[in-house]
């Protein structure tokens, strides 16, 4: 009676941990640099869409994304004379799981069955972040990071603020493809704060 109270409590630890969520954030981070030369000047323009021209969400990302850039010394000229070209996407999708049978024949086999992630009710959902830097001039890509985060959280704009600052928690993430940050949420409501940026080894 005694170990199942004890297993009981266990369960109900585990769960209440996984529902309430966690002020601490993790996110994943792939950079590739081209060979941007980060010495010369610092300027940029934004290149939008259509559909982002039409976005007040998308409006809000591009704000997020000029103040950390100005803490690398990077100025929005609007047009006016930039040396780079900076390209700004975002997604929020459902997360999705496969399963693969390996002992399946027949035509039923195509490949792995996806279906979307639900913990006890509560979707998950996969948000990703990419800013690409091009030369203004000739329009070659010159640096490209991506940050990737799951929550249970479908509203972008909850996630973004820790995109932006994993993707750009160092500029530019020189001597390694991949990174793991790990951002804590300021209590107050502020932007959250990074706490450690490591490389992921193979």
């Amino acid at each position: 009676m005694k170990i199942t109270a004890i297993r009981v409590a266990l369960i109900a630890a585990v769960l209440s941990a996984a529902l309430s969520g966690c002020a601490s954030v993790s996110a994943d981070v792939q950079a590739s640099n081209q060979g941007g030369d980060w010495q010369g000047a610092r300027t940029y323009t934004l290149a939008r869409t259509p559909l982002q021209d039409a976005s007040a969400d998308h409006t809000q990302y591009e704000a997020m994304v000029r103040a950390e850039l100005e803490k690398y010394g990077f100025a929005d000229t609007f047009g006016q004379g930039a040396h780079y070209l900076l390209s700004i996407a975002y997604d929020t999708r459902l997360a999705t799981i496969g399963v693969e049978a390996g002992d399946c024949t027949g035509d039923n086999c195509g490949g792995s069955a996806h279906a979307s992630f639900s913990w006890f009710g509560h979707r998950s959902y996969h948000h990703a972040l990419t800013l690409r830097f091009f030369d203004k001039a000739d329009g070659h890509e010159l640096y490209k990071v991506s940050a990737t985060s799951e929550d249970h959280d479908a509203d972008p704009l909850h996630a973004i603020p820790y995109l932006v600052k994993s993707a750009l928690a160092q500029f530019p993430f020189d001597g390694h493809p991949d990174w793991r940050v790990k951002l804590r949420a300021d209590e107050t409501g502020g932007e959250p704060r990074v706490v450690s940026v490591k490389p992921l080894q193979p």
